[in-house]
């Protein structure tokens, strides 16, 4: 007897000593959307963008986040982990702790529905209404491999962040559009873009934003263009409709397609543009083709 009341004591030592000083989190909170985990982590970041003294300190891979989150003088930390369950679906894990109370809402929390358990509901509320809110905006639809035609093209160099890839494009959309023209340039296709660096972690991009044009001996020169041979490949392949600001949403959905078909892809994406977005109009009847290269195809 008085070895078994010595092991329960131990073990209520152990769990208390786990419960006050090694468990990393206050309160847990677990919830599915009907989403891929690269929507879940771009959402999480424009978001935060909106709230005051918020921010992201750390990301590891896409689907891990650490959000610092300002209440007054508290700042609560949200740990993210985004699980994808299938190709519409994803679980999200937030483990919340207030970074100064933490001892305190341990204490309190198994006893009383406590202020911090109730703004970090209504906080991650707010986060699956702006998603839901979100998703209304855009389609994303896998339609598996295909091969990117060859074409010779006139392009641009062009370097943003993720979120700023359209502006990017719509500023050099004149000068491609008028320059070509007065040069009486013969256009050979719907313009389009080829992502040549992408650091996730940071959310910025280098790519080339290009019209396809007829091969000529005699091209005008411009200081910010260069002609090049964009030479086809296989890829995989989803049509995006919605505003192409968002279109990065279907580079997620690929990859995601990717993963659980054991494809093996360079996740450098080409999207082909079939509207002009400065002449407005209901953004998901837009048209993008998106493509995220097989490994192996890519330019030499």
């Amino acid at each position: 007897m008085k070895k078994v009341l010595a092991v329960l004591g131990i073990a209520m030592v152990s769990a208390t000593i786990w419960y006050f000083f090694l468990k990393s989190n206050d309160y847990q909170v677990t919830f599915e959307v009907k989403t891929f985990p690269g929507e879940v982590n771009q959402i999480i970041k424009t978001w935060s963008e909106t709230l005051k003294g918020t921010g992201i300190t750390d990301e590891k891979p896409i689907t891990e986040l650490t959000q610092h989150l300002q209440f007054g003088d508290s700042t609560h930390i949200y740990e993210w982990e985004i699980t994808a369950i299938h190709d519409s679906l994803s679980r999200v894990r937030v483990y919340a702790r207030d970074k100064d109370h933490s001892f305190q809402n341990k204490l309190e929390i198994p006893f009383n529905d406590t202020d911090f358990e109730k703004r970090t509901r209504k906080t991650l509320l707010d986060f699956v209404d702006k998603l839901n809110e979100h998703r209304k905006k855009f389609k994303v639809e896998i339609i598996g491999e295909e091969e990117i035609p060859t074409t010779f093209c006139a392009c641009t160099d062009v370097q943003s962040s993720q979120i700023g890839k359209a502006d990017g494009m719509m500023r050099d959309f004149p000068l491609l559009t008028s320059f070509l023209s007065k040069h009486k340039v013969q256009l050979n296709g719907s313009p389009f873009l080829e992502v040549t660096e992408w650091q996730k972690g940071a959310d910025s991009l280098k790519f080339k934003f290009c019209f396809p044009i007829v091969q000529s001996d005699i091209l005008p020169e411009h200081p910010e263009l260069k002609y090049r041979n964009f030479y086809g490949k296989k890829a995989l392949k989803a049509i995006y409709n919605g505003n192409y600001i968002s279109s990065d949403r279907a580079w997620y959905a690929l990859i995601d397609h990717a993963e659980r078909n054991a494809i093996s892809i360079s996740e450098l994406p080409v999207e082909v543009f079939y509207n002009n977005p400065n002449m407005g109009g209901d953004a998901l009847k837009w048209k993008a083709e998106i493509y995220m290269p097989l490994k192996g195809t890519a330019d030499e």
